[in-house]
């Protein structure tokens, strides 16, 4: 990360973004269906249990309070965008039914008065995942809150709903204050919990409030003293992700939003490091092919990050994790521009993100699995609502604006933005290309006056030997300290830009390694590779790639790679609309087809999709 403050990203404004394509789709399918049909008005359930006449008797200690929050969030930011007149209407009468439910010392959530996060409970012995004597999600419930909340007094502009969010942060200011850990306030070690760090950092960025700054700052001290969690300190040391706290994917990395806003807030280096050691952890040892954070192998809880090192085909993947996964890459693009950031949100977004969604916008997976079944969870869960709010993080994305004024192309795909440049005016960017499935990429760029500027073109990881013409001339490909490759000359309207980033086939291998540990006669560790089992995947562009059901029935095959150039056994088929199949012809067994991973088998309750097969072992 960069250090400087003023570097990085200022990320698009939804309203000046328009997506097409895949992304433009999921947009589409968000709004009509999730959106649209989960929360309407103050009887829709999850907004119903608010009601005074139902928390004044609820015991339950249930998270489905975060369903409030998470909607409003990202309603607001459909709304935003604009052309959504019934969602804005559903929203301004959701959020002010809330507010009216609001008690006098700002308290919002859904438990009895002898249950909320302002009352004491008996300290007990944890559970063996941190989970408290009484079950608890309050705080959890009122993070969610103050962030919908504050999106949705930034689209709709009525300070009562910042309000309503500053009285939430005062409540739980005046109960920290008042001799309140945290940290017994949230399962997994208070994780659940400390995530109040990242709205209470919003708000501070918001309204400049000292007190939230110092609400957020408490937050960590206390999430650093707990020896299970120490946040603060197990990051800087180098920490493996799995072993803070529970090792939680979805709950850590929102802690580390959190993080993220906080060194946005104060500039204190502990922070970025923090982030940045942890950040780097995870992209190195606990995401899929597709993106997402994993869990669920051997002993490990099925939300939990895997020891580091492991490897195993059927783990998961759990959709509000790929949410946290990727406000961390937004958070982190936004503070240092890297080019890094924008590459981890589309893969993200174009695979486990895409996977986890059905076609209709209303069906979602609680789970996905590199090869396993897809199955679309139940009402109240809560990736149904996280994956919804993913799925809007994508406009403001797209596009940004670095911080010497030049423009900065984040994603590709069909679509257009238009920003502000200070001597060109109004800036649209028009992207016209058939990316994911093809890598010619044509950017039409129209200033309002012609002037002299960058724009920043990000060249994914996967791409070799990609080619940048502007009206048909050859400009270097040359990223910069940020990753990109500026163009920097000057624009007029009809400018031209071809962007060709070659899309090939390319294996990936895997591993799962049994080690047995030892010692020499000296007394130094020894470890001996006692088992090993060979994967391999594949991807085409930005694309991961799966295949079915082995004839049409076997969930695993062992299959012997030819030698040799793999571009002789690895075929590219015809493209039909949304991808071009790839046949994997062996000389072991009849050809394999692979397709989209987010599309194999059909978006389908029950589909099968095989993304990793394991590999004969080598004599």
């Amino acid at each position: 990360m960069s250090a400087a403050l003023h570097g990085g990203q200022q990320l698009a404004a939804p309203a000046a973004v328009r997506l097409d394509g895949l992304f433009g789709q999921m947009l589409a399918a968000n709004r009509g269906g999730r959106l649209s049909h989960f929360i309407v008005d103050e009887d829709s359930p999850s907004i119903r249990i608010f009601g005074q006449a139902h928390k004044q008797q609820n015991q339950e200690g249930d998270w489905y309070g975060e369903h409030a929050g998470k909607w409003l969030s990202a309603t607001a930011r459909a709304v935003a965008q604009g052309g959504q007149p019934q969602l804005e209407a559903n929203l301004r009468r959701v959020a002010d039914w809330l507010v009216g439910q609001q008690d006098d010392d700002g308290y919002l959530g859904t438990y009895a008065a002898d249950r909320r996060f302002t009352v004491p409970q008996p300290p007990r012995p944890e559970s063996w995942n941190g989970e408290p004597a009484l079950r608890t999600w309050d705080i959890w419930t009122h993070s969610y809150l103050v962030l919908g909340f504050l999106e949705t007094w930034r689209a709709l502009g009525d300070d009562s709903y910042l309000q309503a969010a500053r009285r939430i942060a005062d409540l739980c200011w005046q109960a920290l204050e008042s001799g309140i850990d945290i940290t017994t306030l949230g399962n997994h070690h208070g994780m659940s919990a400390t995530v109040l760090l990242d709205p209470a950092a919003d708000l501070y960025l918001a309204t400049g409030e000292p007190r939230y700054l110092a609400l957020a700052e408490k937050i960590l001290q206390q999430a650093n003293a707990n020896p299970r969690l120490a946040l603060l300190d197990k990051a800087l040391a180098g920490e493996d992700a799995a072993f803070i706290a529970t090792g939680k994917a979805y709950q850590l990395c929102w802690n580390l939003v959190g993080l993220a806003k906080l060194y946005k807030a104060t500039g204190k280096d502990d922070y970025r490091v923090a982030v940045d050691n942890l950040w780097h952890n995870i992209r190195e040892q606990h995401l899929t092919l597709g993106g997402g954070p994993w869990g669920g192998v051997a002993h490990r809880s099925r939300e939990v990050f895997n020891a580091p090192r492991t490897f195993f085909p059927q783990a998961y993947v759990e959709t509000c994790s790929v949410l946290a996964w990727m406000q961390l890459n937004r958070e982190l693009l936004a503070i240092t521009g890297h080019a890094r950031y924008a590459d981890e949100l589309e893969r993200s977004a174009y695979n486990d993100l895409l996977a986890a969604m059905a076609p209709d916008g209303e069906d979602w997976c609680y789970y996905t699995f590199p090869n396993g079944r897809r199955v679309h969870t139940t009402y109240w869960r809560c990736c149904k609502s996280s994956g919804a709010m993913a799925v809007e993080e994508l406009p403001q994305i797209a596009y940004g604006t670095a911080a010497d004024g030049s423009l900065r192309v984040n994603l590709y795909g069909p679509g257009q933005a238009t920003l502000r440049h200070a001597e060109a005016g109004a800036v649209t960017l028009r992207q016209q290309t058939r990316y994911p499935f093809d890598g010619q990429v044509t950017l039409r760029v129209t200033p309002e006056r012609a002037a002299a500027f960058g724009i920043g073109l990000r060249i994914p990881a996967w791409a070799e030997d990609a080619r940048i013409q502007v009206n048909g001339v050859d400009v270097p490909v040359r990223a910069g300290a940020d990753g990109f490759v500026q163009l920097l000359r000057l624009w007029q309207a009809g400018d031209i830009v071809n962007v060709a980033l070659p899309m090939r086939p390319q294996l990936q291998r895997a591993a799962n390694i049994n080690v047995q540990e030892s010692r020499a006669p000296d007394g130094s560790p020894v470890a001996q590779e006692v088992l090993r089992w060979e994967y391999v995947g594949l991807t085409h562009g930005p694309l991961v790639y799966a295949t079915g059901l082995i004839d049409g029935y076997r969930t695993d095959e062992t299959v012997k790679l030819p030698a040799g150039d793999p571009s002789n056994w690895l075929q590219v088929g015809e493209d039909q609309g949304e991808g071009a199949p790839v046949t994997m012809r062996l000389e072991c067994r009849a050809p394999l087809v692979f397709e989209p991973y987010y599309r194999c088998g059909g978006r389908a309750h029950g589909a099968w999709r095989l993304t990793w097969l394991s590999l004969a072992p080598v004599e």
